[in-house]
C-alpha cells in the first residue's frame, strides 16, 4: 500500500499515484508499458493477474523495474506531514527523509520495555512512565535486597525470599566443594599412579645393580683365588731354585 494522499500538502502529480491502490506510491516499481505501482500492489496483482490493471498489457515479475529517476526525485520532494500529526506532530518533511523522523519521532507510539507492561505510550513520556509503572524493576523497601518485576512481586515474603536465597547459595556451595573434591581425588590417583610407575622404575634399577654388584663379587673372588694359585706358584718356584 502507499502513502496516504491526504498527508500531502500541495498538489501531488498523478504519475506518482500508484496505478492500484491510488495512494502516493510506496517503495515503486514500473512496468514496460510505464504505469507505475506500490512494489506490494503490483506483488499483489500479478498473483492473480499476468496484465498490467491499467492498459492490460501483459507484464511479469520480471519487466518490473525502478521508477525513473526523474520521477523518483520528484517523489522524494514531496512534502507531508508525519504520521503521528493525530498525537500532536507538526513536522512536515520530504518524503526521502519521511521514514528516519518517524522512526525517531516523540509522538510515536512505542510499548513499555517492561516485562509483562502492555501499555503503549508517546515515546516523548515513556520516562515518565517508566517511573510509576507497575511492571518497573525495584529493590524490596525492606532492604533485603530482592528485586521487584512486577506488581505481584510487592507481597513477598522478605524472611522467605532470604531463606530461598540462602539454600541457593548453600547448594552451590556444596556443588563447588564437591567440584573441588573431586578434583583432588582426581590429582592424588594421578601423583599415586605417578609414584607406583617411579617406585616400579626404581626397583628395577636396584635389582639391576644388585645383579651387577653379585658379578662384581663373584670376578673379584676370581681375581683373588688366581692371585692365591699365583702365590703359590711362586712359593713353588722359589723352593725349587733353592734347592738347585
Amino acid at each position: 500500500m502507499g502513502y496516504d494522499i491526504e498527508r500531502f500538502v500541495g498538489y501531488v502529480n498523478e504519475g506518482l499515484l500508484c496505478s492500484i491502490c491510488r495512494d502516493v506510491l510506496e517503495d515503486p516499481l514500473q512496468a514496460p508499458c510505464e504505469h507505475a505501482f506500490c512494489t506490494a500492489c503490483i506483488h499483489g496483482w500479478l498473483v492473480h493477474h499476468s496484465n498490467c490493471p491499467e492498459d492490460r498489457q501483459v507484464i511479469d515479475v520480471s519487466l518490473l523495474r525502478p521508477l525513473y529517476r526523474y520521477m523518483k526525485n520528484d517523489l522524494n520532494r514531496l512534502q507531508l506531514h508525519c504520521r503521528n500529526r493525530e498525537y500532536g506532530c507538526e513536522m512536515v518533511c520530504s518524503l526521502e527523509s519521511i521514514d528516519r523522523h518517524e522512526r525517531e519521532c516523540e509522538y510515536s507510539q512505542i510499548p513499555c520495555s517492561n516485562a509483562g507492561c502492555t501499555v503503549q505510550i508517546e515515546r516523548r513520556n515513556l520516562d515518565g512512565h517508566l517511573v510509576v509503572c507497575e511492571y518497573r524493576s525495584r529493590e524490596c523497601p525492606n532492604g533485603c535486597g530482592y528485586t521487584i518485576l512486577s506488581a505481584e512481586d510487592t507481597q513477598h515474603n522478605c524472611v522467605a525470599e532470604l531463606r530461598t536465597e540462602l539454600e541457593l547459595l548453600r547448594s552451590e556451595m556444596i556443588c563447588r566443594v564437591e567440584e573441588a573434591k573431586h578434583e583432588m581425588e582426581s590429582r592424588l590417583d594421578s601423583q599415586r599412579r605417578h609414584m607406583v610407575q617411579k617406585e616400579s622404575i626404581l626397583q628395577n634399577e636396584i635389582e639391576e645393580l644388585k645383579s651387577q654388584m653379585s658379578r662384581m663379587m663373584s670376578d673379584v673372588r676370581s681375581l683373588m683365588a688366581a692371585e692365591r694359585q699365583h702365590r703359590q706358584e711362586l712359593e713353588q718356584a722359589e723352593l725349587e731354585k733353592r734347592e738347585l
